[in-house]
């Protein structure tokens, strides 16, 4: 008893002090994020010739002498001008007295919309019943006394209101302009403060290292085609990395430990609403992690980064096997706001009398797949013909129409005995006015097929106004378990990787390696968000022989372009995994923008072009000499060869 009261006492005293600590840790915290909130509107007017931001001026301003400057939004009745500038918009008010010097009218009267000006003068109170509500600078307007026109604005190829219907070719050749909206304004800030927070997360808190990686290297084997850069050497070119993906294993060969950085990645390929010729990548790699960690840690960062006007992100996110979700979505990068999930009818109708569901279900991998579309707003002859038939040329797929009556109205629903049917309706809980989709073959056709239709049908349902996808709602996912190795297109005799070929095995597939490759299942996992892919990642071969026999036995590749990382990997390199986010793919999907040139603020076009300033273009034959390189043009086209747009290499 006397020891455990000696011993309580200074267990008390640390707690205690413990508490006492914890408490002026959180005092501390709050009073630096008070004072941080104190500066923040003072730091956006230091080091410029204005005392504050358009955006910020409320009623607690009243009385203070301001100097503003900014863009002129728009102007009403030579009274009322708006200014704008990056923060927000003020309502600016031009006082009427004979007292007022002409040359102010004449700069504030006379500058044309989108002119830059400085004002000065006093912030005062709006007249009752004409406040603003809808803007934050509502309650008040400055009463200017002086103002100067810094640069006069011509007219302009569209107007700079999101609200104006641009075409995105418009946009993108006058970008500079396009850049002054709220909504792209919005886009980048928020990009920058999201990346600004993953920085911090990965350096402050987990001891991370940012490190700059070349962008210049060499042709590695397997994955997207390279962008190839010239060198003044004869006949030998550098490459633009498609990620820094062997630079960062070298790092940790290197003993770095923990790798990120915000990387610039190239690929030779045509651009698409969700990708570009150059994107950003947050790039991630640790030595002596596997999955689990992670995992952990990207739901961490991402839950730290994560905006505050978007409802917070809960962690674990969920996870499912690339079989699970092949079979319930038809894809790897499922959908999980709606339901409308595949589902295996093959036992249902096992005896059936149809011809082609027989024929499917008597091969080895065949089988018998349905989904079932609610509310009945799809069951006419549009859905039944834009949508069923542009997928019958690869699959056939068939619509069934269960009524109340149940006297379905369909050539196969002929042919279902009445026993099968209902068992079809309990499997898949068909309602009156339900749509059931079904088609047969070959396991992973058959729900691809089904997968795509599953997002067409809620394409449409939406646009007839039913919500199926909750717009602020972000659902993460976890696809894990994939295949190490896929059939090659154009030879399936052949393999290659299903990611990139430094993909460490699963750890119990390790021995099919040498028998049925093509079994082999990968540590490699996808983080999808609301249906797309954000982020890929794997624990990576640390073996070199490993590594060698997977790239020269199995993919037939050729040893001496890696001949560096093979060696590096037989000098003591760790156990390693990493992961790398597509940044501009992330913040497309949290600001709900249609593309992720819309988070980017100079992207290429649809077709890989800078539409502002014509690149790529063309080079004089003397600049192209010191590289060695002779431009070779199209035999049958003299108009190519004088607007110089097509060019082959030699």
């Amino acid at each position: 008893m006397v020891a455990e009261s000696r011993l309580a006492l200074p267990c008390g005293r640390f707690l205690s002090a413990l508490l006492a600590a914890v408490r002026v840790f959180i005092f501390k915290q709050f009073a630096n994020n008070i004072f941080l909130i104190l500066l923040f509107f003072k730091e956006f007017s230091s080091f410029v010739a204005r005392t504050n931001t358009c955006g910020e001026l409320r009623s607690s301003h009243l009385g203070q002498e301001v100097t503003l400057c900014g863009w002129i939004q728009y102007r009403r009745q030579n009274i009322f001008l708006v200014l704008r500038d990056f923060h927000g918009l003020v309502q600016v008010v031009i006082p009427q007295e004979e007292v007022i010097e002409g040359f102010l009218l004449k700069i504030l009267c006379e500058a044309p919309v989108e002119s830059v000006v400085r004002v000065s003068g006093t912030v005062i109170s709006r007249p009752p019943g004409q406040e603003n509500p809808k803007m934050p600078t509502g309650e008040i307007e400055i009463k200017v006394k002086t103002a100067e026109l810094l640069n006069s604005c011509k007219k302009l190829p569209f107007e700079v209101k999101d609200f104006v219907k641009k075409t995105e070719a418009l946009r993108l050749q006058y970008r500079y302009l396009d850049l002054r909206s709220f909504q792209m304004q919005y886009n980048l800030r928020l990009r920058s403060q999201m990346v600004m927070k993953m920085r911090e997360y990965l350096c402050n808190l987990h001891g991370f290292v940012d490190i700059e990686t070349p962008t210049l290297f060499k042709r590695t084997p397997g994955g997207a085609k390279e962008f190839v850069i010239p060198s003044r050497e004869p006949g030998k070119f550098y490459c633009l990395p498609q990620s820094p993906q062997q630079f960062k294993q070298l790092l940790m060969v290197g003993g770095l430990d923990r790798y990120f950085q915000v990387a610039r990645c190239y690929r030779d390929e045509g651009s698409r609403p969700d990708r570009q010729p150059e994107f950003t990548q947050i790039d991630i790699e640790m030595s002596f992690v596997d999955q689990t960690g992670i995992q952990r840690l990207i739901e961490g960062l991402l839950q730290y980064s994560w905006p505050s006007d978007k409802d917070p992100v809960v962690v674990p996110f969920p996870s499912l096997t690339f079989a699970e979700a092949l079979a319930s979505y038809g894809t790897d990068k499922p959908d999980t706001r709606f339901g409308m999930k595949i589902i295996d009818i093959s036992d249902v109708l096992r005896n059936t009398e149809v011809g082609f569901l027989q024929d499917a279900l008597s091969k080895p991998q065949g089988t018998v797949k349905a989904i079932c579309i609610s509310e009945g707003t799809v069951s006419d002859s549009q859905f039944c013909f834009s949508r069923v038939e542009s997928f019958s040329l690869s699959q056939e797929v068939l619509p069934v129409f269960p009524k109340a009556s149940r006297n379905w109205n369909s050539p196969v629903a002929q042919s279902i005995l009445e026993e099968q049917r209902s068992g079809l309706i309990r499997l898949m809980e068909i309602r009156e006015d339900d749509v059931v989709l079904l088609t047969a073959g070959e396991h992973k056709k058959a729900c691809s097929v089904l997968g795509k239709l599953r997002l067409e049908c809620a394409d449409l349902l939406e646009a007839r106004g039913l919500v199926l996808r909750d717009p602020t709602l972000f659902s993460f996912l976890w696809v894990v378990d994939f295949p190490l190795f896929l059939p090659k297109e154009e030879n399936p005799g052949e393999l290659e990787s299903a990611h990139h070929p430094f993909t460490a095995p699963h750890p119990s597939d390790i021995q099919l390696l040498y028998t049925e490759p093509e079994k082999v299942r990968s540590q490699h996992y996808d983080l999808v968000l609301n249906g797309s892919e954000i982020g890929g990642g794997s624990i990576r071969i640390h073996d070199a022989e490993l590594q060698r026999y997977i790239l020269a036995t199995l993919l037939k590749e050729d040893v001496k372009l890696l001949s560096h990382l093979l060696q590096a990997l037989d000098f003591g390199a760790p156990p390693h995994g990493g992961i790398a986010l597509g940044l501009d793919r992330l913040i497309c999907l949290v600001t709900g923008a249609p593309s992720i040139r819309d988070v980017i603020a100079f992207p290429k076009s649809f077709k890989g072009h800078d539409l502002m300033s014509n690149a790529p273009d063309s080079l004089p034959s003397e600049e192209l000499k010191p590289y060695h390189i002779q431009v070779s043009w199209p035999a049958n086209s003299e108009a190519e060869k004088s607007s110089l747009n097509h060019l082959v290499f030699k």
